[in-house]
């Protein structure tokens, strides 16, 4: 057998150093490299078994053409040669006739390097609409960093700071983005205290130094509660505020008509633990804040981001060892270069983004703005769109809303290893390779100062083409083939170029890091128009925005709906995939809801029993997960499911337990068009 180092991909962000064992050109075992650079000799289930899903019998293996009516499941399979002519003609024949902004380009949570090829295609081909889902993963950090301190403040778990606050971060049981637990847990043994902030005990609750259970969707009133008492009892740092901080004086008058007692009314945690909380992160020299996807689910994400950054920045713990740091990235090839941005420099004000006013440098257009522009026309047409890496029937806030705008389309074009619900609704499928199966790099664009080998391990079976190789090659039909290659690998050599190395170099070396500087603001200050961290937005009248957090209001408790409904990522899947993977599906076989014993007690439910999860806009149906670690007035329900063995015909079950089917896009956050995903009013019965 022979062993290939590489790093697992796709089943989450990846970046866990991995050994992989071939043999006859098929995988037959994986085992953690002791070596790896995050994780060092950790692997999750999902690690373990990544390779099952290349061996499936019901994996796609060649171009389908729709031959029944959208979402019947009738198929024709065709050539690659058809399928991307067909393609090509289609979405030129858009263009024509509507422009090339009538052509959306969608992409899921970005794998690895498909993403960036897709926009570069995107750009060239004169589409500023390149759609996914940023509104509620990732930019909300990076870009609310980007306003408020000039960077992306990545918590800086290689230093071993002696306290990490673990803020709505399931770190043990999902990958945040690189942020793998192995270093938190090594340094835990070491001394590391954390604090935990979620509406769940999870794992590492019963090693936390404190555990702030709070309601789902108020991360806003808890962190204007630290910002409160930090503030009140002076813990921040003056020679820091003094010289760094812009607007200081003015976050302090915001914050007089806000209590302690307000937050922990809002919050439903005891005021005396915020206020604990808040003063062990402020004296704690140096402390990092790990912030985890949950707080990008709320429209108020914007404002729960950069209170966040106010804390990380009055207690001088930005850009420091072992506090939240802006990474250097290796010598590689910027962004905007790869992308050819300067090929659509009108791109800002071309986005169906810009008509919706959504904040500056967010350069990704929100589902619910792309829907309300299929279905509407609203601000002009979307005509035609090109999937992959997603399954958005399941995975968009309210699920109706992604169905009417599937049908909608003139042409939809689905990139997939396996057939989805959204697949179904698909006029060509497109058999796309696994990991493994093709070269890739890992973490470029993420912005967390390193990028990860992925070389191929095997060959795909079939007509298989990795995402990466059908952009090249619709690039060379649709765009000026100059800008692309006859080996879709040279596109990764692009990407190395600046650093001196091939693609095979990069593979020896496992990965590339930038040299890691701290402080740099002391030189250059701050990359914001004041020099400083703006705790007052100074750009806010120009962009309309508000200059502060808003403070929250407090949620009365709903009659009809008098419980509160969150979610959580599985351990065992990603997002809405691999529920057709076996050993995966055997660990979580049913999506279930976690609901506290007491209420469970006072509802008549026991442990397993289908049940009814209800909202104002929709039900659904999961098992019963009874529990002591969730809030009694909190149900956490699963996400992402529908049901890979059910009917191909009704699109596998997709609104049977589908979460998605219980929220609403009608009300989304100005800055990023967020919906409401978690902290919404429930009711659960027996079925």
């Amino acid at each position: 057998m022979k062993w290939i180092k590489t790093h697992c991909s796709r089943m989450d962000h990846g970046g866990c150093g991995i050994l992989v064992g071939v043999e006859n050109n098929r995988i037959e075992s994986i085992k953690p490299d002791p070596e790896g650079f995050l994780n060092h000799g950790f692997i999750c289930p999902k690690g373990v078994h990544g390779a099952e899903k290349l061996y499936h019998p019901k994996r796609l293996k060649e171009p389908l053409v729709r031959v029944g009516e959208r979402g019947e499941g009738k198929w024709r399979e065709i050539s690659w040669k058809e399928a991307l002519l067909l393609i090509s003609k289609r979405f030129i024949a858009v263009k024509d006739k509507f422009g090339a902004r009538a052509v959306a380009f969608c992409q899921g949570m970005p794998k690895g390097m498909e993403h960036f090829v897709l926009i570069r295609l995107a750009n060239l081909f004169g589409s500023p609409n390149v759609v996914a889902t940023q509104d509620v993963c990732h930019a909300p950090r990076e870009i609310t960093g980007l306003h408020t301190c000039g960077f992306y403040p990545v918590a800086d778990l290689h230093s071993r700071p002696p306290l990490v606050v673990l803020w709505g971060s399931n770190i043990t049981a999902t990958n945040e983005e690189g942020e793998i637990s192995t270093l938190l847990t090594e340094a835990m043994k070491k001394g590391t205290r954390i604090i935990l902030v979620d509406p769940r005990k999870t794992a590492l609750a019963d090693k936390a130094l404190m555990v702030l259970q709070l309601r789902p969707g108020t991360d806003l009133a808890l962190a204007l509660g630290f910002l409160k008492v930090i503030i009140d009892e002076k813990l921040y740092d003056q020679g820091f505020v003094d010289k760094w901080a812009y607007g200081f004086d003015a976050l302090s008058r915001h914050l007089e008509g806000f209590s302690l007692d307000a937050a922990s009314e809002i919050t439903g945690v005891e005021a005396q633990l915020i206020r604990a909380a808040a003063r062990v992160y402020a004296v704690t020299k140096p402390a990092a804040i790990q912030v985890g996807n949950a707080i990008e689910h709320h429209p108020s994400t914007f404002d729960s981001a950069r209170s966040i950054i106010s804390l990380m920045a009055l207690c001088g713990n930005l850009d420091t060892a072992g506090g939240n740091i802006a990474p250097d990235e290796p010598d590689i090839l910027g962004l905007g270069k790869f992308v050819k941005a300067d090929q659509l420099p009108s791109k800002p004000k071309e986005m169906i983004g810009f008509a919706h006013k959504t904040i500056p440098r967010l350069m990704t257009v929100p589902p619910a703005y792309f829907r309300s522009a299929v279905i509407g026309g609203r601000p002009y047409p979307v005509k035609a769109a090109y999937m992959q890496c997603t399954n958005p029937l399941v995975t968009y806030a309210e699920s109706p809303m992604t169905r009417e705008a599937l049908n909608a389309l003139d042409f939809l074009v689905v990139s997939d290893g396996f057939m989805t619900p959204t697949a179904s609704f698909a006029d060509i499928v497109l058999p796309a390779a696994f990991n493994f199966e093709f070269n890739d790099i890992g973490h470029y664009g993420l912005g967390h100062g390193y990028i990860l080998a992925r070389p191929k391990a095997v060959d795909p079976p079939g007509n298989c083409r990795s995402d990466i190789s059908i952009l090249n090659e619709l690039g060379k039909m649709m765009t000026d083939a100059a800008n692309w290659y006859d080996d879709p690998d040279l596109l990764l050599e692009e990407v190395l170029k600046p650093a001196g190395m091939t693609f095979k170099d990069f593979s020896e070396a496992g990965f590339l890091k930038g040299r890691q500087r701290y402080r740099k603001y002391e030189a250059k200050g701050f990359k914001t128009p004041t020099g400083k961290v703006e705790l007052l937005l100074s750009t806010a009248e120009k962009y309309g925005l508000a200059p502060l957090p808003e403070i929250p209001a407090m949620q009365t408790p709903e009659a009809d709906f008098p419980l509160i409904m969150t979610s959580a990522k599985s351990p065992y899947y990603l997002h809405s995939s691999y529920r057709w993977v076996d050993c995966l599906r055997e660990r979580e076989p049913y999506p279930f809801v976690e609901i506290n014993t007491e209420t469970a007690v006072s509802l008549g439910l026991k442990d397993k029993d289908e049940v009814i999860i209800e909202t104002r806009h929709g039900k659904i149906t999961q098992k019963a997960r009874i529990t002591d670690r969730i809030r009694p007035d909190v149900v956490c329900a699963s996400y992402g499911w529908w049901f890979p063995e059910g009917d191909a015909s009704a699109q596998f079950e997709w609104k049977k337990a589908n979460y998605n089917m219980l929220t609403s896009a009608s009300h989304v956050g100005k800055e990023f068009g967020t919906p409401l995903l978690k902290g919404i009013p429930c009711r659960i019965s027996r079925k």
